[in-house]
């Protein structure tokens, strides 16, 4: 069956880093357009960063720009996302999520909490 695992989170203080990686199996990964999201308590989940299918296309949420990369590695059906000078406020569940055509898949989320 499909599954996306993350992994990689935790408590970390301000200005640290951190790298998530969310492992696929049972879909072809390689068609497969992957996105990081986060959840806040109370907010809306939104877009942190997202890679098509072949990596050429890559786009951040304004607020991680120069601090977050994503990248895949399609051999390896893995997608991470690299996480530097981190903030309080990127305190969240980290979510990893494949699209392909009108098909979503998410995974259960790593949680991600940046505080001294």
């Amino acid at each position: 069956q499909v599954q996306l695992v993350e992994s990689g989170g935790g408590l970390v203080q301000p200005g640290g880093s951190l790298r998530l990686s969310c492992a696929a199996s049972g879909f072809r990964f390689s068609r497969y357009r992957m996105s990081w999201y986060r959840q806040a308590p109370g907010k809306e989940r939104e877009l942190v960063a997202g890679i098509s299918s072949a990596g050429g296309t890559i786009n951040y949420a304004d607020s991680v720009k120069g601090r977050f990369t994503i990248s895949r590695d399609n051999a390896k059906n893995t997608v991470l996302l690299q996480m530097t000078r981190l903030k309080p406020e990127d305190t969240a569940v980290y979510i990893c999520k494949g699209s392909f055509g009108s098909g979503n898949y998410w995974g259960q989320g790593t949680q991600v909490t940046v505080s001294s």
